[in-house]
């Protein structure tokens, strides 16, 4: 009986594995994302997947057989293969994991391939982990119906940053448990290794406190939300979630799982609204407050002369880290107006206490903020534990061991490493994901507004070459922050982060001279098989055509250069028609002289892409030599003064290029015509977004001269501040009789004191312009 057993199990064995010779082979490709520091493939056997293949994992240690446990999940959704994983030693036919690899940096691994084995050995089990990510990468989205063959192949891989992370804000919409295991997945996919969670703000607390139960009974809850970008118009629906402390520590262990920690933010002493809903005596006024159910910045913070505040956070922050492991507590530290502070007895009188006093470029309230960081950095210390905070905690003097977050551009992070602070770069000009992907908005879910498309996040690069080499080594790290005002469902979290952060773990991981963003192209499309073969929902703008548009104030052309990821043909047409394969075939940039309606489709297997689309329309200014005498900011300059007259209008995203963004002294611009030119009409197109500080014009004045020197002015309109939220778009046109002028000078004048309802009040507004237009 025993014998006719063993010949059925071997007649199964080996029906098994011809079943698995007859599927087609396909490759493994090692060049993932992010992509290795080093392959080396030889000529060697090539090892090939089947059903007898071994997981093989050290003997005894539990967090490599876990890994070993990923790695089967892992092969048996691309493959159909359910591998055996064990501890017991096998030579043939198995893939190794091992994590005794010499190197120098920590979560490095070094992956061999033979017809025999693989080997995974990790410098440590988070580097081991990573060299399974790069294998099951390698590996098609989906080879059920082929045999899977591995080419010989030794690969030596490590992290470029030690802090590679993603943000995750939970304030201004809740999400629920699960989709923050999912978003942990999400991030070990790309070799993330820090989950920044923003758990608390002015629109919710969502994190349990058990001495104080109150926060999340009051403080996680808002009366409504308000619909789009701060319309005056609210849902009328309550809005709240928070997690349970078990709720938390089950995502920990998940997340330690994967190598993830999660660095948990508790903001203060700005965005605190909830905190203050909850407990009145903890603000300057004493309230009445609610929590938020709008965006922005809220005036009313904690108050740092009262010493409750200080009981209160070391109350929540005793509870943080008995939940959080982590080195590092994040403890916001931004956008914390000081108007309260001004007039209150109580902060007055511990800035006197404490002998704060102003300098020439901080205030004393300034130096208060420093005050309660440092405080509350001292209690983490002593606790083990360290501080990161945004940029702003550099006004006022920094605390003696904190991080540094740079979100609004690289000077905070730049200031910070020379002052010898760890630094972890996260500019909202590349790295927010809350920004447009792509300047056709006009299909796209709400987006905060601006424009980061993923070249732009790709091109990034972290190290500020202005650092010397040993200001450098304290930059530690990069990460991209999403935040939700305008994100309320899992799907659109998910579409706003990919394929981004694709380009993302790029930055964080590659060293910067193997980057290419031309070969990291083809490489996403098979990491986009892989986000459809686990569901995940990804912007699909890649697919598009992308365009490069040119304007020349020398040569008199516009030249528009077309691609696509993958090169499929193009066709186009230039008198707003739809195009079609039988249309023109793009061959070579578009040279365009006059007002044109281009329109370009590309066509894969018959199937038409999404329509590319840009309209150029000719006036007098157009491709005109242009002299800004204002300098725009240096955040919105983009192309520099040709922007305003290139033939293009600009949209409702700010960040989209199309604009030119001033502050300060406005828009002062001369536009050369060349010759002496009959003009009557001059209008400037303009932005309104008051939700982000762009304010409207307050005066319009042009003014002529023959000889650029002598100005006459011909025309002039002041406009009314405005009076509540607004955003549209806007022409200034002024109309006069006749005039004869080859220059013809454009003075726009912004918002010098944003009124008193908005939150950036007495403040410099911004004002944002595209094209002049001349006829």
């Amino acid at each position: 009986m025993k014998t006719l057993q063993k010949t059925i199990f071997s007649l199964l064995a080996s029906l098994l594995l011809v079943g698995c010779a007859d599927k087609p082979k396909i490759e493994a490709d090692y060049t993932v994302i992010p992509l290795p520091q080093e392959i080396t493939k030889s000529d060697g056997e090539l090892f090939t997947l089947n059903s007898s293949t071994k997981i093989v994992y050290p003997n005894g240690n539990d967090i490599q057989k876990q890994t070993a446990e990923f790695l089967s999940e892992y092969i048996k959704l691309s493959t159909g293969l359910n591998l055996k994983v064990t501890d017991q030693e096998s030579t043939d036919n198995v893939i190794i994991l091992k994590a005794d690899y010499k190197s120098e940096k920590a979560e490095s691994y070094n992956l061999t391939v033979n017809g025999k084995q693989i080997v995974i050995n990790g410098s440590d089990e988070a580097g081991t982990f990573y060299g399974v990510q790069t294998l099951r990468k390698s590996m098609p989205a989906d080879a059920t119906q082929n045999t899977v063959v591995f080419p010989a192949v030794e690969i030596k891989d490590y992290p470029r940053f030690q802090y590679r992370g993603q943000h995750l804000d939970v304030s201004r919409h809740f999400f629920p448990a699960e989709f923050i295991k999912k978003y942990i997945d999400i991030l070990a996919l790309h070799n993330i290794n820090r989950f920044h969670w923003h758990i608390t703000d002015d629109q919710g607390w969502r994190i349990e406190i058990k001495k104080h139960p109150e926060l999340t009974k009051i403080g996680s809850q808002r009366e409504q939300t308000v619909i789009g970008r701060n319309s005056g118009e609210f849902d009328g629906k309550p809005y709240g979630g928070f997690y349970t402390q078990e709720e938390i520590k089950d995502i920990v262990a998940y997340a330690q799982k994967k190598f993830i920690t999660i660095v948990p933010e508790v903001d203060l002493p700005g965005h605190m609204l909830a905190a203050l809903a909850t407990y009145p005596n903890l603000g300057c006024t004493g309230g009445p407050y609610k929590v938020w159910g709008e965006w922005g910045v809220a005036d009313d913070v904690l108050c740092a002369g009262n010493d409750s505040i200080y009981t209160f956070l070391e109350d929540v922050y005793s509870e943080v880290i008995e939940l959080f492991p982590s080195k590092y507590i994040h403890i916001g530290g931004d956008e914390c107006p000081k108007t309260r502070w001004k007039t209150c007895p109580k902060c007055q009188a511990k800035i006197k206490a404490e002998g704060l006093k102003a300098d020439a470029h901080h205030s004393a309230e300034d130096k208060l903020q420093s005050y309660v960081i440092s405080r509350i950095e001292k209690f983490l210390n002593d606790k083990g534990r360290q501080i990161i905070g945004w940029d702003e905690i550099l006004e006022g003097g920094l605390a003696p061991n904190a991080a540094v977050m740079s979100w609004r551009g690289m000077e905070g992070g730049i200031e910070a490493a020379k002052q010898k602070h760890e630094v972890i770069m996260t500019p909202n000009s590349h790295l927010y994901f809350d920004a447009y992907q792509t300047r056709d908005i006009q299909d796209e879910p709400l987006a905060i507004g601006g424009y980061t498309p993923i070249e732009k996040v790709y091109a990034f690069e972290p190290v500020p070459s202005q650092l010397s080499a040993d200001e450098q080594k304290y930059i530690i790290g990069t990460q991209a922050n999403l935040w939700v005002e305008y994100i309320d469902d899992t799907k659109h979290v998910e579409y706003m982060i990919l394929p981004r952060m694709a380009a993302l773990a790029e930055v964080q991981w590659t060293e910067p001279e193997k980057k290419d963003f031309n070969t990291f192209l083809p490489r996403l499309n098979r990491m986009l098989k892989l986000y459809d073969r686990l569901g995940y929902n990804y912007a699909k703008h890649i697919f598009n055509i992308s365009s490069k548009i040119e304007p020349s104030s020398d040569k008199k052309i516009i030249t528009v250069t077309l691609a696509t990821a993958d090169n499929a043909p193009i066709y186009y047409t230039l008198d707003g028609t739809t195009p079609t394969d039988k249309s023109t075939k793009y061959t070579q940039p578009i040279e365009i002289t006059a007002s044109a309606e281009l329109k370009a489709v590309a066509i894969r297997e018959g199937n038409p892409s999404k329509i590319y689309s840009e309209t150029f329309s000719f006036n007098k200014a157009t491709l005109k030599k242009v002299n800004l005498e204002s300098q725009s900011h240096d955040q919105y300059t983009y192309n520099g003064a040709i922007t305003l007259v290139d033939g293009k209008r600009g949209n409702n995203s700010f960040g989209s290029g199309e604009w030119l963004g001033f502050n300060k002294n406005g828009l002062i611009a001369v536009v050369d015509l060349d010759e002496p030119t009959e003009i009557s009409t001059v209008s400037v197109g303009s932005l309104i977004s008051a939700g982000s500080w762009i304010f409207n014009a307050r005066e319009f004045t042009v003014l002529v001269s023959d000889d650029n020197k002598t100005f006459k002015q011909v025309a002039n309109e002041a406009y009314p501040a405005l009076t509540k939220d607004e955003a549209k778009l806007l022409d200034l046109t002024l109309t006069f009789a006749p005039v004869k002028a080859r220059y013809v000078k454009v003075i726009v004048k912004n918002e010098q004191s944003i009124p008193a309802w908005h939150a950036g009040k007495g403040s410099s507004a911004f004002i944002f312009v595209d094209e002049i237009i001349i006829n």
